[in-house]
């Protein structure tokens, strides 16, 4: 009873469509299509109220056409062919397709409240000029019909997967474009990310009565069409069956279909059931029964580490390329062993978060979505895997770190499809977007930082939040000033460098007493945790806010609060008393939970004197 009262509360709150004052358009999809099985092709139509919540009146709209990239000379294959590292060879795999096997959406009519519209193909974007310009606050009422040929070659969506799955269905659609405060994103497909309105999907798929469909949506029939999910009402009547889905409050619609489906229905306590769609023809396919209990954990730690799921159910489907989000459910493809599996469910479900219900522009802000989806999947991964890392996303470290010493990095804020690399696209958005949460656990506190993704989550379920939305509630949170931070680390490619330079031996706090000489050797600045080791074995806590920051993070009782440092200044000194015990050691963040590109600079000791006192203890044993 809580979770469905939670799920409508969820419902609720989204249907203004205005998010803190902040306008949404909305749409209202009705969808039929009649699927030809063999031809691996289908027609359809399709009514969309389109709702505009904006002050603009809007003269035109776009649709996305993805299908339309799958062919030789389209603008994917040749940005692919361009690329210094043609990841899953994109170009190649499209220019030895046969005309039979290209991707094809053909827009037969579009209407506007039963008017017919002058319509311009861009290839992978269709353009039509309205008869009647829409107002603010109203609404019209567009009629498509389309025909649409399923591609050869499988990129998230496609037919007759490595894993001989007949229809991958992703990107299946006329989708209308995205207009925002930003005005129309109407992207050519490229390969990379998406972005799309919020609404509600009601949604048919006629096919031969042996398939079984997967995908977004509630399943409306599900008597009519038995196939595991309940008893048929009746025999079949003909040679296809209607699966008739309803998708409420989503940005999109997926959806697989396999003739040799197994499906698994497994109920995460407190929350959704999770369907699992699978074959069993392949050495890997006892993986996907091991998987579910594991899959119900990711489930729940991203719920209590983040916020609510709002809907009752979510699928993880045996289909498309790698892996890959979409609206309550996931794309897994190739055979895995068990800790692939694992570790792409845990991303691909985290997705749901950070990227269906925080529906960031991923073209524009990949790592919001890859990164934030990287480091919250790391970490669950650590706890459920128990695999003990002392930092869960070590790994992005290690990526970042070799690529930034080949001079190619570019900035966060590149767009999604004009990164000169896919190593470089992956690197930033996946592994630089990851550590920018947990460095920024680093400035505000791991506890604090925990408190900011509830509050992000709570304050921007179902929109469409920017950076600056996040990094005020990061703000608002901590009590910091952070713009430098989202500025320095995301707008920019600057390193964090620091160094200890030298401890040496002072007396100007009338104590025997030590000063500490450091310097800032990057461009970056960031505030830093000292750890000095004494003769003794003593182990000392210090913490350097940085002036901007106008604030630090939480500290332990034990841990010595010293002078901010301004980032116009590049070196900056402490002195403490040592009281008679000698300091061995000055180490600057000793979890390496910042970016500090050359870490041979943040230790420095006394070999000779450490090596005297190892000495003298062996003596004494």
């Amino acid at each position: 009873m809580f979770f469905r009262v939670l799920f409508l509360a969820f419902l609720a709150c989204s249907c203004s469509n205005k998010i803190d004052g902040n306008w949404q358009q909305h749409v209202s999809y009705i969808m039929v299509i009649d699927v030809d099985a063999e031809d691996r092709s289908y027609s359809g139509t399709q009514e969309l109220v389109y709702t505009n919540n904006s002050p603009d009146t809007i003269s035109r709209v776009f649709y996305h056409l993805y299908f339309n990239a799958f062919k030789p000379g389209s603008e994917m294959q040749l940005r692919a062919s361009e690329l210094n590292d043609d990841d899953r060879k994109i170009s190649k795999k499209i220019l030895s397709l046969e005309k039979k096997d290209f991707g094809d959406v053909r827009v037969l009519e579009l209407l506007q409240d039963g008017v017919f519209l002058d319509l311009k193909d861009q290839e992978t974007i269709l353009e039509a000029t309205l008869k009647t310009p829409l107002l603010p606050g109203e609404k019209t009422t567009l009629s498509m019909r389309f025909e649409v040929d399923v591609p050869k070659q499988v990129r998230r969506a496609g037919k007759d997967s490595g894993d001989g799955i007949d229809f991958s269905m992703a990107q299946w659609y006329p989708k209308l474009c995205e207009y925002d405060g930003e005005g129309w994103h109407a992207n050519a497909y490229l390969g990379r990310e998406f972005f799309g309105v919020w609404g509600d999907f009601d949604v048919t798929i006629v096919i031969d009565k042996n398939y079984t469909v997967a995908g977004s949506g509630y399943l409306q029939n599900p008597e009519d069409v038995g196939h595991g999910y309940a008893e048929l009402k009746e025999p079949y009547k003909s040679e296809k069956i209607s699966w008739h889905f309803l998708a409420p409050n989503v940005h999109d619609f997926s959806w697989a279909a396999d003739t040799e489906y197994v499906h698994d229905i497994v109920d995460v306590p407190g929350g959704p059931k999770m369907h699992f769609f699978y074959k069993e023809n392949d050495k890997y396919s006892e993986n996907w029964k091991v998987v579910q209990p594991y899959s119900v954990m990711f489930m729940q730690y991203f719920i209590e580490n983040i916020g609510p799921y709002p809907y009752k159910q979510y699928s993880v489907i045996l289909a498309g390329d790698g892996g890959m989000e979409y609206a309550m459910c996931t794309f897994i493809g190739g055979v895995r062993d068990f800790n692939s599996l694992a570790g792409v469910i845990s991303h691909e479900i985290a997705h749901t978060w950070f990227q269906f219900l925080l529906a960031t522009n991923e073209s524009k802000h990949a790592w919001m979505d890859e990164g934030f989806t990287s480091y919250i999947s790391d970490n669950a991964e650590n706890v459920i895997l128990k695999k003990g890392l002392p930092l869960s996303n070590r790994r992005a470290y290690a990526d970042y770190f070799n690529f930034v010493r080949t001079g190619n990095e570019e900035p966060l804020t590149t767009h999604a499809d004009r990164f000169s690399s896919s190593r470089g696209y992956g690197m930033s958005s996946y592994d630089k977007g990851s550590i920018f949460l947990s460095q920024l656990g680093y400035v505000i506190g791991e506890k604090t930082l925990s408190e900011v993704l509830k509050k992000y989550y709570s304050d921007y379920v179902f929109s469409h939040p920017n950076p600056e939305d996040f990094i005020r509630v990061a703000e608002k949170v901590s009590g910091q000033e952070l713009d430098w931070y989202l500025m320095d680390w995301g707008q920019t490619t600057k390193t964090i460098d620091y160094a200890v330079n030298s401890f040496v031996k002072s007396d100007s706090l009338n104590c025997d007493s030590v000063t500490v000489h450091m310097s800032r050797k990057g461009e970056m600045a960031i505030p830093n945790d000292v750890e000095v080791e004494f003769v003794s074995g003593l182990v000392k806590q210090y913490h350097i806010p940085l002036l901007m920051s106008r604030g630090h993070k939480p500290l332990n009782s034990s841990v010595v609060l010293l002078e901010p440092w301004s980032w116009a200044k590049k070196n900056y000194s402490f002195e403490i008393c040592v009281d008679g015990d000698d300091v061995v050691g000055v180490t600057v963040d000793p979890l390496n939970k910042s970016a500090n590109t050359d870490l041979s600079l943040i230790h420095i000791s006394e070999p000779t004197r450490r090596y005297a006192i190892s000495y003298a203890v062996f003596c004494l044993k």
